[in-house]
């Protein structure tokens, strides 16, 4: 065991050392987390070895993954029910922009211009065409925008993008089974249970020292996780739909809601982020960069097209139309699992793979470095708690000083 604790404590030094860098260059922890895994993993390789970083190990991939799940589960129950049903149509119109556009748009360039075999370019398309629902949920939690009718919108359009994706990933490449059936079959009857389940559970047993809520939670996102990956589809997304569903009882117990946020920043999603910039190997970039650059590019330009028009149509201004074009440029998690189901499936070879996930990754970093350096919505940020305090205190006051 003494290898699996001196493992540990790396990452978690990593994780340490990401978060410091976070707060002295006022960027996103999450971006800090891959940056910091992309250096680690080339100092490390190069100085050691690259299997010294453990990213194979075992139980790495399962705090990866379960990191992913909770964080992904923690997104969806953001959501505001009574918000998104106001604001579906901007929504619903920004994430099908988001997935539509980058789809086509990366799948003919790979096949028209840089010679990819259709299957390949379609698959191209796929792990372009996402949104890092991780990355973003990330940045409201940082900025606290997670709390505003702005981020809950954002929000819920990364799912519609990622929907998408996961319908596209499977019609194309996955044909419909016996699994997927009973996979939607078992999943439209737990996300009808649980909403009217879980608070009378909370209610009756909650509130105890156990943390039986934490537990109740796991239990379900690791159920239908397993269900899911045994349907050949992915985890993350019946984590969403449950928080999607929960966001009634479990987005509005706020104490529970900030001790999940403590057991997934604390520890879960550094080995997310963390391992998710490893896979990026700086001197296979180096030696052949066009096809990684292209994509970014093609990416972050088809996003760009798609999704800019339709926050201006719905009213945004400027800064706060392109604030949400970058975010939603940003992937990571179903890109990535594209990528590495193209390349396990003979779909792509090695060096389409490593364009692809680079371009995902780099696509985490680059928009959300330049949102947040240069389009940043200062208004609507909420304001501290003490401000608001000072606020209400002074509305209270001003009836009585006009009395006198």
């Amino acid at each position: 065991m003494t290898g699996v604790w001196a493992l540990a404590a790396l990452w978690l030094g990593l994780a340490l050392i990401a978060s410091l860098l976070s707060i002295w260059l006022r960027i996103s922890t999450a971006l800090s987390e891959i940056v910091v895994g992309t250096i680690a993993q080339l100092i490390i390789g190069a100085a050691i070895g690259s299997a010294v970083l453990g990213t194979d190990e075992s139980w790495v991939k399962f705090l990866s993954g379960i990191g992913a799940i909770v964080l992904t589960f923690l997104a969806g129950a953001e959501l505001d029910p009574v918000i998104f049903k106001l604001k579906w149509k901007e929504a619903a119109a920004v994430g099908l922009a988001s997935f539509a556009f980058p789809f086509i748009g990366c799948a003919a360039a790979a096949h028209y211009l840089l010679g990819w075999q259709p299957m390949p370019s379609w698959l191209a398309g796929v792990a372009m065409s996402t949104t890092s629902v991780a990355v973003v949920y990330a940045v409201m939690i940082e900025f606290g925008f997670n709390t505003t009718e702005y981020g809950k919108t954002v929000l819920a359009a990364c799912f519609v993008t990622d929907l998408g994706t996961v319908v596209a990933l499977g019609l194309i490449f996955s044909p419909f089974t016996m699994k997927t059936f009973i996979f939607l079959g078992v999943g439209v009857v737990v996300f009808v249970i649980l909403p009217w389940l879980t608070p009378r559970f909370f209610h009756i047993y909650g509130g105890r020292p156990s943390e039986l809520e934490t537990k109740f939670l796991l239990l379900c996102l690791l159920g239908m996780g397993a269900l899911a990956t045994w349907a050949d589809s992915e985890a993350v997304l019946p984590a969403y739909l449950i928080g999607m569903v929960l966001a009634g009882t479990v987005g509005k117990d706020h104490a529970l809601v900030r001790r999940l946020r403590t057991l997934t920043f604390g520890l879960l999603t550094p080995f997310y982020f963390i391992r998710a910039g490893s896979f990026v190997s700086i001197p296979a970039l180096i030696a052949a960069p066009a096809a990684f650059i292209f994509f970014l590019v093609v990416k972050i330009a088809t996003k760009i097209v798609g999704v800019y028009p339709v926050t201006k149509f719905f009213g945004s201004p400027n800064k706060e139309a392109m604030y949400t074009t970058l975010l939603m440029s940003t992937g990571l998690t179903f890109g990535t699992i594209s990528s590495l189901f193209g390349l396990s499936h003979g779909i792509i070879n090695q060096g389409q793979y490593s364009a692809l996930v680079a371009a995902v990754i780099g696509s985490a970093v680059i928009p959300t470095i330049i949102a947040n350096a240069f389009y940043l919505p200062h208004h609507l940020l909420p304001e501290p708690e003490s401000q608001q305090a000072e606020e209400e205190a002074a509305r209270q006051l001003r009836p009585a000083r006009q009395a006198k």
